[in-house]
């Protein structure tokens, strides 16, 4: 048996709005929501569809605690529609949970909404994706992680199948 590979497949850049806080204490952390303003779906030179290519459909949201630690749990949730090809039109929704930490030294700048450079966090997730377009059926057909960079009005997931 061979050890998993991963293959990049697409990146999708997600335009968001600024955070809405919810409410923060000192034993839960800081609960925010991000809305989901729009964003462009290109698919990867190395995938098996790199002609992909679609935009994130307004509406969704990324729901996230800031832990005390300064842990960032999330569960983002939005829509995409292809554009072009033999895909054009096909839409699909994702569910992407996972997390993003941060040395110590940088957990109070981090509750306090403030940014930190990618270069030092670690920020993963898993998606999953509900298809209603049997074009669409690859999506379901493999497990999919995701890196992350948070910028200050974005955010940017690179998608890789695990082969």
């Amino acid at each position: 048996m061979s050890a998993p590979t991963l293959k990049k497949q697409f990146e999708i850049r997600v335009e968001v709005a600024p955070p809405v806080l919810i409410g923060q204490d000192d034993i839960s952390g800081r609960r925010q929501l991000i809305p989901i303003l729009s964003g462009t779906l290109t698919g990867a030179s190395e995938g098996n569809f790199p002609s992909l290519t679609g935009e994130v459909l307004p509406g969704g949201v990324d729901s996230q605690v800031i832990r005390p630690d300064g842990k960032c749990e999330l569960s983002a949730r939005y829509g995409v529609r292809l554009t072009g090809g033999e895909w054009d039109g096909a839409s699909f929704y994702i569910e992407n949970n996972g997390f993003r930490t941060v040395p110590e030294e940088y957990v109070p700048q981090v509750l306090a909404g403030g940014f930190v450079d990618p270069s030092l966090y670690y920020f993963c997730t898993v998606p999953q994706f509900e298809v209603y377009d049997s074009r669409l059926n690859w999506l379901k057909q493999r497990l999919f992680i995701c890196s992350a960079t948070r910028l200050p009005d974005a955010v940017i997931l690179g998608y890789y199948t695990v082969e």
